[in-house]
């Protein structure tokens, strides 16, 4: 959809959950611009500027500073993020990424939502059945938001969800993403016949006249206190140069390390800096082998990671092969007359 934008009137909250973008866009300025996916990321349309690159144009937070947070209710649509805007003070552009969610579904809760009587999505195991939502990549203060309007500790409490599997359209697993799950009676499912009805079998005027009684979400998660931190996940970074097993600074990663490194590769084309390091860029055309590294301690580590790689790498979540998703660094000064190389070997000077 290549030079098409999603304007809010398009996309009503109401009736509730309404409608959304059938992309993944991000909107700013009362507009949602679409985004095209790729197994290395995403591109803002229609310009085709890598999204990242977007962001920190404007002084935004970029996507490493950002926190994947599952929504499946109104929060989807771009007239519900302008109200928030409008009414809560949302700051800054909303990153909506369409995620594919197995095993999990969006039912109708026991209770009405107190403004105008409409019955509320919560989210449920549902072994079996597929559904596509969508996860917001917040900021932190775009969170504190989320966490006023969802309720949080009142009406829903927000947690890691280790049900099921959320798939981004870049093929990224989002192992225990966090959402807004039920917290009391009033956002627990209804079950009507013993079983929780899905949001997408029936409309909201048909879901208001329910009768059922509450029941159990069916959900294995971990609620979060306090502010997530954007450091939290993932817990693994791809190491390529200088960091890696047995690399001239090991000694340096080692202790941060909490299990055993494996060696995988990703797409990119590696190139020697001439500075005893290499430098890589994403590119699916190519193939970087190295090590991935478990981090006992992501919050810990990671400053003192980014510390050491300095000012010319930045740092980016990126998916492998097999939807795991990794922290690691890509160089982005200039290439120019620098030699592409295959690999980095350990101990290399």
């Amino acid at each position: 959809m290549a030079g098409a934008v999603y304007r809010d009137e398009d996309f009503p909250a109401d009736p509730y959950p309404g409608a959304v973008p059938p992309t993944s866009y991000l909107h700013t300025d009362g507009l949602g611009l679409p985004l095209h996916e790729t197994s290395t990321g995403a591109l803002v349309q229609p310009d085709g500027v890598d999204l990242d690159e977007w962001l920190l144009q404007r002084g935004e937070a970029p996507l490493s500073g950002r926190i994947p947070v599952l929504t499946y209710g109104s929060n989807r649509c771009p007239s519900k993020i302008t109200w928030l805007r409008e009414n809560l003070r949302l700051p800054g552009p909303v990153v909506v990424l369409r995620a594919h969610c197995a095993d999990l579904a969006a039912v109708w809760a026991s209770g009405f939502r107190l403004r105008d009587g409409a019955r509320p999505a919560t989210l449920a195991a549902m072994p079996g059945v597929t559904e596509t939502h969508a996860v917001w990549l917040a900021t932190p203060e775009q969170l504190r938001v989320l966490d006023v309007v969802e309720g949080r500790g009142e009406r829903y409490r927000l947690a890691r969800v280790h049900t099921g599997r959320v798939t981004l359209g870049t093929g990224a697993h989002l192992d225990g993403v966090l959402a807004y799950v039920a917290r009391g009676e009033v956002r627990e499912p209804l079950l009507v016949d013993g079983e929780p009805v899905r949001c997408q079998e029936l409309s909201q005027a048909a879901a208001r006249e329910l009768t059922g009684e509450p029941g159990s979400c069916g959900l294995a998660v971990t609620e979060i206190t306090g502010d997530p931190d954007p450091g939290l996940w993932p817990d693994r970074v791809f190491v390529y140069g200088t960091l890696q097993p047995g690399g001239s600074a090991w000694s340096l990663a080692a202790p941060l390390v909490g299990g055993t490194p494996r060696r995988v590769r990703v797409p990119g084309t590696l190139y020697d800096t001439g500075e005893g390091w290499p430098g890589l860029r994403i590119d699916p055309a190519g193939e970087v082998p190295g090590w991935l590294l478990p981090l006992a301690d992501p919050v810990a580590a990671l400053p003192v990671l980014d510390e050491y790689e300095g000012t010319e790498y930045r740092r980016i979540r990126l998916a492998l092969a097999d939807g795991t998703v990794c922290w690691t660094y890509v160089f982005t000064a200039a290439t120019d007359g620098f030699r592409v190389v295959p690999c980095w070997p350990a101990g290399h000077v």
